[in-house]
């Protein structure tokens, strides 16, 4: 889980709600007076828009256009027991938003979790898109371990347990360990997901299918960037998935979450691909 250091929205960052054919999606977006393009950021497991929010104003001083959304049953955009939580599901809500916040095929980012439903907006519909760019992801599942008992955690939705009882259990000793502001935050947005969203998100991190191959031959250009203490997806599978799309993985001095903990450095390895598609 990305966890924010501030919550406040920097200049321009304006809180919306992005009404589409699937749907309203809340969503942080930042514009100027005449884009070069716009940028879709997707959040990850148990994240949100929040987890992007900084970086929206850099990509606005590079003259591009930028959205952060909350995917469906997540955080801020409602989420049903009966909608569809599948990977061709929030692929097609990520292509839905693109469309419906820029009149031309925008730059897509996936952070994490989001870099799955990335890959599937871009089977879904490769006319939506210009660029992908893959954050902190792998080309499929996660997979259950004990640093991360996905398993575990499908079990105790499927238990009924309190929403806030799982944060807890989960933020384990990290829990108090944040300013009070935030911490508020956190268990705040945990609950708010809608319990068949993030079940079904969970599960599809232990269980995705591998479909690099097929983005690959979609032929987007591609940009793939992990943090250099990530501890999610193994480094050298992401090595490997960067290979497989034509590319290489560029190294951000940050963890997990490069959006929260290293927007400037973030910005400032990934404008130059951006600004040159």
């Amino acid at each position: 889980m990305s966890t924010p250091t501030t919550l406040a929205l920097p200049d321009g960052v304006v809180p919306t709600a992005v009404d589409t054919s699937r749907g309203s999606f809340a969503a942080h977006t930042v514009r100027v007076a005449e884009p070069r393009g716009h940028v879709l950021l997707v959040p990850g497991w148990t994240g949100s828009k929040e987890d992007m929010t900084q970086v929206l104003p850099l990509l606005a001083a590079a003259g591009l256009d930028a959205t952060a959304y909350d995917q469906r049953g997540q955080h801020e955009t409602p989420g049903t027991d009966h909608d569809d939580y599948s990977l061709h599901g929030f692929g097609a809500d990520a292509v839905a938003v693109g469309r419906a916040v820029s009149s031309t095929p925008a730059h897509l980012l996936g952070h994490s979790f989001g870099g799955l439903v990335a890959q599937w907006a871009v089977l879904a519909d490769p006319s939506a898109w210009r660029t992908l760019s893959l954050l902190c992801t792998g080309p499929g599942a996660l997979g259950d371990s004990p640093v991360r008992p996905l398993v575990r955690m499908v079990e105790a939705f499927d238990e009924d347990r309190p929403m806030l009882e799982i944060h807890e259990a989960r933020q384990g000793d990290a829990l108090g360990a944040y300013p009070p502001g935030i911490e508020a935050f956190l268990a705040e947005r945990f609950t708010n997901n809608a319990r068949a969203s993030i079940r079904a998100i969970t599960q599809l991190l232990v269980d995705a299918p591998d479909r690099v191959d097929a983005v690959a031959s979609v032929g987007l250009p591609t940009w793939v960037a992990r943090g250099e203490r990530d501890d999610a997806w193994p480094h050298d599978e992401q090595d490997r998935m960067a290979q497989r799309l034509g590319t290489s993985v560029v190294l951000l001095d940050a963890a997990h979450s490069p959006g929260v903990e290293n927007p400037e450095g973030l910005a400032e390895a990934w404008l130059p691909f951006l600004v040159s598609h």
